[in-house]
């Protein structure tokens, strides 16, 4: 027998399997897309949280505390500070190159105009010559030597200025001991640079020292032998450093009086000195100038006694040099550093003082 097949009877048998096998799938789907939006959904959050460290893994792993850290305000200032302070260094620098071009300009004029007065045969100042046979030995009684000391020494000036500048910002700024050390080092090491061109100087002029003629005036109301007097420095800083500790005070106290007594010893020799020079400069010998022989013998003499001048001018730069540098190791850095400020400021107030009395006005 043959059997018609029914359409409708296969889309009722077919229908319900579909459907039924539509809809589990369709809940499949459904219940797996929920998953994926839960599993698709924290990452940009965590991509969020990891990148500002650069971390790997949860965020309450132990690895965030270990990450580079962002440095403070103090220390991005003191960089920003160190950057600062090396520009400036830089434009000191080419500052004094130029400096020492125009320095060396005008010495090459110099050379020149007294070449041209040698050749002319002037006089100057002092009354020197300037013949064919010879340069002058200075302008205006002013040696050459001493003359290259007074730009070394107006030089000296500058550059202490711009230290005790940079030690004052530095106190300011109250910076920690070792970095302040190196600021009050570096002034004192300035101070033995003066020594260093001062004993050159003393070879070939100890009376250009001595004289004080590249000081101020008021500056030299205070010379003694060709510089300060150590134990005055003393009685400055007394009133200008934090209070003492007994053992600081017992210190300063000792070595107030051993500079007092090695300047009494030096004045006193220097003294003895005068009076020896003057014993010889007036005796019978040299009132004779016929005898040449005894004439002669007596000026040997007193040029040996007035060579010893320069030791008295050495021994007084020694003390004044061993006087700093002993308070530099009794006082703490932060006052090390403002006894030097003290100290400067003591020398500023002297030649602003002889500025103004230069300055003063003049009466008929």
């Amino acid at each position: 027998m043959h059997v018609e097949p029914s359409t409708k009877g296969a889309i009722d048998l077919i229908s319900p399997t579909s459907s039924g096998s539509k809809r589990p799938s369709e809940g499949s789907m459904e219940a797996a897309h929920p998953r994926n939006e839960q599993a698709s959904g924290p990452q940009p959050g965590k991509d969020i949280k990891q990148r500002p460290g650069n971390r790997k893994g949860p965020t309450t792993s132990s690895s965030e505390h270990e990450g580079p850290k962002t440095p403070d305000a103090k220390t991005l200032r003191r960089l920003a500070q160190n950057r600062e302070a090396a520009r400036k260094s830089r434009l000191r620098k080419k500052a004094y190159v130029q400096q020492l071009e125009s320095s060396r300009m005008k010495l090459t004029q110099l050379e020149q105009e007294l070449q041209r007065a040698r050749s002319q045969g002037l006089f100057f100042g002092g009354g020197g010559l300037l013949g064919e046979q010879g340069l002058p030995t200075g302008i205006g009684g002013l040696s050459s030597d001493a003359a290259v000391f007074d730009m070394e020494y107006a030089r000296w000036l500058e550059e202490h200025h711009r230290i005790m500048c940079e030690l004052r910002a530095a106190v300011q700024e109250h910076l920690p001991e070792n970095e302040l050390r190196l600021f009050v080092d570096n002034g004192l090491a300035h101070y033995d640079e003066l020594m260093h061109v001062k004993s050159m100087i003393v070879k070939s002029d100890v009376f250009h020292i001595v004289s004080g003629m590249w000081k101020t005036p008021a500056e030299r109301c205070f010379m003694w032998i060709g510089g300060f007097r150590p134990s005055d420095l003393i009685k400055i800083i007394l009133n200008h450093i934090e209070p003492l500790t007994e053992q600081q005070l017992l210190g300063i106290c000792s070595l107030q009086q051993s500079t007092q007594e090695a300047e009494e010893a030096l004045s006193q020799g220097l003294e003895a000195l005068h009076q020896s020079l003057s014993d010889t400069i007036t005796s019978d010998a040299l009132s004779c100038p016929s005898n040449m022989a005894n004439y002669m013998g007596q000026m040997a003499v007193a040029m040996n006694k007035l060579s010893t001048l320069e030791g008295f001018v050495r021994q007084a730069d020694n003390l004044r040099h061993q006087t700093l540098h002993r308070l530099h190791q009794i006082l703490t850095t932060r006052q090390a550093a403002r006894c030097c400020l003290a100290i400067a400021e003591y020398f500023h107030r002297l030649r602003a003082l002889s500025s103004l009395w230069l300055s003063r006005p003049r009466q008929e």
